[in-house]
């Protein structure tokens, strides 16, 4: 598959002609109403631990060393586990494993809230890593594959795609503030914090609540996908079947990913991407704790930019089909969108050595231009991808992008942790992010076959 400019018009290209769009079928409403509320379940627990996590694990004792140990054992289960896992949601179904992960989930984050020593946290949070890698991405390939059953292979996707992404954003952003107001809360008043960790011995502190609400979350989040996201039954597969099948569609999902331009370009985005949050996730905490002059005002108000971030993100999520009516298809927003965040890291590089309120005001609008920008071009890109990448291995697909992004996240943390702090990190990641927004200047040829249709019927959906 080659790059071309002047391709024909690929079937992501938007139609402005002003005719009337014929009516959506039920079961596409149905399936994207239940998508987006399967988005919000996922990842409100998550969100209600961001804000307690480190310090309760430095209130159980553990040192900053250990605290890191504990997140790169999670890091690491995620790495290990992305394709495989993929691999075995195309084989045993979306259903199934979700549901699994949700069962997992609900026993780490009970580990997480009530474990006292070291290796219960490091069980907790590696089932934590095992449970993300079996949900990345299959939510999503549940949701396409619904759609392409009720309306075919070019069914619309981008809408759907953006509100999952907006409510994936507004989830984080809610258990943000509610993960951290929990705690404060109990601490109000006559020290009921103190009474409820003398009430049960010291398993429960004020920070171990938002992770136990998590745990019931996800008790919530199992039932509701056993019971809303149907799909057509999969033949019996034996266990001997199953892990026969899984590294072949694994091995599948990598060649589609070196034959198919799209999906190479698609890949090679998703690293730009994870090279641009990981300088994110590590400068701007530093940055505002030498803004406020303390690690705890800094802390405050990193949580508060990192909640304004996802509500960004909701936002340029929602504006995706906006984004991709008005450049004219959707290549041409992803590399408008990737572009603007872009900017967005550029100011913060331009900023970085200055106090004064205007650059301040200035790195606070590139931070939110990042998210903004990074929300927008995602269902773009994922709506490509959909077009190109058969039912069989979409899961591993998208695990595929997922690993992509953390790998070149984390080798871009080692980087800009070795580098001096000052505009050049913010510098090198923006120029990472606009090579990866280049991609997209030249078209791509359509596919010369197209995604084969399901062989089972259609998802059920009433």
């Amino acid at each position: 598959m080659t790059d071309t400019p002047e391709t024909p018009e690929t079937p992501d290209t938007l139609v402005t002609s002003g005719a009337p769009e014929p009516p959506e079928p039920p079961g596409i409403r149905t399936a994207r109403r239940r998508y987006v509320t399967v988005c919000a379940l996922l990842w409100l627990p998550p969100g209600l631990g961001v804000a307690s996590m480190v310090l309760l694990f430095t209130e159980r004792g553990m040192s900053l060393a250990a605290v890191a140990g504990l997140f790169a054992a999670h890091s690491l289960t995620v790495a290990v586990l992305e394709l495989p896992t993929g691999g075995l949601s195309d084989v045993l179904g979306r259903r199934p494993v979700l549901a699994l992960a949700g069962a997992l989930n609900v026993v780490a984050f009970t580990l997480v809230g009530l474990g006292t020593t070291a290796w219960v946290l490091t069980a907790g949070m590696v089932l934590m890593g095992a449970a993300r890698a079996l949900a990345s991405g299959t939510a999503e390939a549940w949701y396409v594959d619904t759609v392409q059953g009720c309306s075919g292979p070019g069914a619309e996707l981008r809408t759907g795609l953006a509100r999952g992404g907006s409510a994936t954003s507004a989830a984080l952003a809610a258990g943000l503030l509610i993960g951290g107001a929990l705690p404060w809360l109990l601490s109000l008043g006559p020290d009921p914090g103190a009474r409820l960790s003398e009430a049960t011995s010291g398993a429960v502190l004020p920070l171990s609540v938002p992770l136990l609400l998590g745990a019931a979350l996800r008790i919530v989040f199992v039932g509701y996908v056993l019971t809303a996201l149907r799909e057509p039954p999969r033949p019996p597969a034996p266990l001997r079947s199953v892990l026969r099948g899984v590294p072949v569609t694994v091995l599948g999902g990598l060649r589609l990913g070196g034959r198919d331009a799209l999906v190479r370009r698609v890949l090679l985005t998703a690293a730009a991407v994870g090279s641009a949050l990981a300088a994110v996730e590590l400068l701007v905490p530093g940055r505002t704790v030498e803004l406020t002059g303390g690690t705890g005002s800094g802390a405050l108000v990193y949580a508060l930019l990192a909640c304004a971030g996802f509500v960004c993100s909701g936002v340029g999520s929602h504006l995706a089909p906006l984004a991709a009516r008005v450049a004219g298809s959707g290549e041409r927003a992803v590399l408008g969108c990737l572009a603007a965040g872009a900017a967005g890291l550029l100011l913060l590089g331009v900023t970085a050595s200055s106090a004064r309120p205007m650059a301040t005001a200035l790195a606070v609008g590139g931070f939110g231009l990042v998210y903004l920008g990074l929300g927008a071009a995602s269902p773009n890109e994922n709506d490509l991808l959909h077009r190109r990448v058969p039912s069989a291995g979409r899961a591993t697909a998208l695990s595929v992008q997922s690993l992509a992004q953390q790998l070149v996240g984390a080798l871009t943390g080692l980087a800009v942790g070795a580098l001096r702090p000052g505009p050049l990190p913010w510098l090198l990641t923006g120029a990472v992010l606009l090579a990866g927004a280049l991609l997209w200047l030249r078209r791509v040829q359509p596919a010369r076959t197209p995604c084969p249709p399901r062989p089972s019927p259609a998802p059920t959906v009433e």
